[in-house]
């Protein structure tokens, strides 16, 4: 086979696993979330490494808090919010391009995971358990950030 097809194979499974991974989230709550990685995904592409790793993480959060009742556009927010306050500092460790991939996953994690606790104490609901589960998300995305 050639590069194109090939390449072209790659991105339908990469948007397979976009569209449907949430929804296997939904039925199986013991899958990883992958919400760091996503976001480091979107500041690796705002960086400069191409649209598609913009669009493709975006779009699967969406789906994500889509079918998980979880608060729409609250894991963009703290996206944006990391990448504004503490992205720069984290991008000073540029020769170790893995510390900067794990140190922007947790804080990523952490970001959402704080928003998410302060959402459910204004509203007075609970959009998500905090238990083992999330430390076992977190570790999967700290396992595929070291992979890319």
């Amino acid at each position: 086979m050639t590069n194109k097809v090939l390449w072209l194979l790659f991105w339908i499974a990469v948007g397979c696993f976009v569209l449907l991974y949430p929804i296997l989230i939904s039925m199986y709550v013991f899958l990883p979330l992958f919400i760091g990685f996503a976001g480091y995904m979107v500041i690796w592409g705002i960086d400069g490494h191409g649209v598609r790793y913009i669009w493709f993480p975006l779009l699967y959060l969406l789906n994500l808090e889509a079918n998980l009742s979880l608060p729409m556009f609250l894991s963009l927010l703290a996206i944006l919010l990391f990448y504004l306050t503490l992205y720069e500092r984290i991008r000073y460790f540029k020769r170790c391009s893995v510390c900067v991939g794990l140190l922007s996953v947790v804080a990523i994690d952490v970001y959402y995971f704080i928003l998410i606790l302060g959402y459910d104490f204004m509203f007075d609901t609970t959009s998500i358990f905090i238990n083992s589960l999330l430390l076992y998300s977190l570790v999967f995305d700290l396992i595929f950030v070291v992979l890319l």
